[in-house]
């Protein structure tokens, strides 16, 4: 195969793009107060704006790995970038908030075949080894900033130039990044394999029925339950479609499904909490406490920042005491900044509000390296599986919990917003604490079992 004779454009250009994607997950939340007042969106309208790009994500996510295995990753990032660009422009434009969800969802098929692509194709161009260890390294911590970075960068193109200035943001970004791509002349690298389109729609139809059943609630009783049975009998399809297909999504071996399904059941409560809770944060933030944009944005510093920043030394410490353990610390300090959140978020104390939120981000910073680390040991021998179900589960959690926000808080305008977002915190709280004690009892159970001997067989050995 031939290397490019530049290496650096590529991996900026693979490096951006993946930082954009994981951008967009955050960028919006701090935009959405003013998207409320231009479009006229209400609370359902403003989880779809940020929902209609996770479900397709959170659906897509393992299936374009296996589109990019089969028809190559150069021709698949080109399509996410080029689908996530045009995109970009449509949601900048948007003169509905319909619109503006429709735009939305394309951008979120974009993503997911962008985000697993640039990987692929970093570590194919990577010219050996240490190399290509030095660049899954830098493609990690790019990602690891783009969360933290969401709200700040959000919050400077809202106040500096509006909310439609948050998505003209990836226009240039996307441009520039497929230059590389394009006059990349190497081959792509095919590989053998079948691509599950029945159980990534399955997927996809599934999820997005549970979210519109929950975002609309109690305003549409008879519609939302119609959708919940759907979304149940959709799972379930999906479940059977797996089961019984000769190459499903999910590849998990027989003696690793529960542990992975384990992992991956914390993972998806942690992005539901977390990403659920950003959603009322950024709203209280300048509704409630009057802050502008870019203060709002400023403020969650505190929240993002522990997120890339402990990431190495909570891997160390999944290596030394074990990744549920880490997990339990995790969780449990995490509720405690959610304690803190839920009593701040509604008074005047700002440095309270602040030290729960460092709390709350430092809990999960130890928490997400220490998951992801449970959902590898869980499936050795099938990393990309493993770390794709993990991805998945994250991706549905925050969707879920958007969705669960909205239909529960509210609009800041309303007169139990506070009340509900108060409750909301408490019950993530109860959650991540209840969740803490069960991982920590699981991880030490097995250490006493293997220190002595159960019962009926020490009785076997008397004899």
């Amino acid at each position: 195969m031939d290397r490019p004779r530049s290496g650096w454009p590529l991996t900026l250009a693979l490096c951006s793009g993946y930082f954009l994607v994981l951008l967009d997950v955050t960028v919006v939340n701090v935009a959405l107060p003013q998207v409320r007042s231009d479009l006229g969106a209400g609370s359902p309208g403003l989880a779809w704006a940020v929902d209609a790009y996770a479900v397709p994500l959170a659906a897509l996510l393992l299936a374009s790995g296996a589109i990019g295995d089969r028809l190559g990753h150069r021709r698949v990032v080109l399509l996410g970038f080029a689908a996530f660009g045009a995109a970009s422009v449509w949601c900048a434009v948007a003169p509905t908030i319909g619109v503006l969800v429709a735009a939305r969802a394309v951008q979120g098929v974009g993503a997911a075949l962008v985000l697993p692509g640039t990987l692929a194709l970093l570590v194919e161009h990577a010219p050996d080894e240490g190399a290509r260890a030095r660049l899954v390294g830098t493609w990690a911590a790019i990602g690891g900033a783009a969360l933290p970075a969401g709200p700040v960068v959000g919050g400077v193109l809202v106040q500096v130039a509006g909310w439609r200035a948050v998505f003209w943001l990836g226009v240039p970004v996307i441009a520039l990044a497929l230059v590389p791509v394009v006059r990349l002349r190497s081959r792509d690298v095919r590989r053998d394999g079948t691509v599950a389109w029945a159980s990534a729609a399955l997927l996809g139809a599934a999820l997005a029925c549970a979210v519109t059943a929950i975002v609309r609630g109690a305003d549409a009783l008879r519609s939302a339950g119609v959708l919940t049975l759907a979304a149940v009998c959709l799972a379930l399809a999906f479940v059977l479609v797996e089961r019984r297909a000769r190459h499903p999504l999910i590849r998990v071996p027989g003696q690793a499904r529960g542990a992975l399904s384990a992992a991956c059941l914390v993972a998806g409560l942690m992005n539901l909490c977390v990403l659920g809770g950003l959603f009322l944060l950024t709203q209280l933030l300048q509704d409630v406490h009057g802050l502008s944009p870019l203060l709002a944005g400023l403020a969650t510093l505190p929240a993002m920042l522990p997120l890339p920043l402990l990431g190495s030394p909570a891997g160390r410490l999944s290596a030394r005491i074990g990744a549920w353990p880490t997990s339990a610390l995790g969780l449990l300090t995490a509720a405690a900044g959610f304690v803190g959140m839920a009593t701040s978020t509604t008074g005047t104390d700002h440095a309270a509000l602040l030290l729960s939120l460092a709390l709350w981000g430092a809990g999960v910073g130890v928490l997400t390296p220490a998951i992801v680390s449970a959902a590898l040991q869980a499936a050795p021998g099938s990393p990309g599986v493993a770390s794709g179900a993990s991805n998945t589960s994250r991706q549905t959690g925050g969707a879920l919990g958007i969705a669960i926000a909205a239909a529960i808080a509210g609009s800041p305008g309303e007169p139990g917003f506070l009340a509900h977002a108060t409750a909301l915190y408490l019950a993530a709280a109860a959650a991540f604490a209840l969740t803490g004690l069960v991982c920590w009892a699981a991880a030490r159970g097995p250490r006493r079992s293997r220190g002595r001997p159960a019962p009926d067989s020490a009785r076997r050995a008397r004899r």
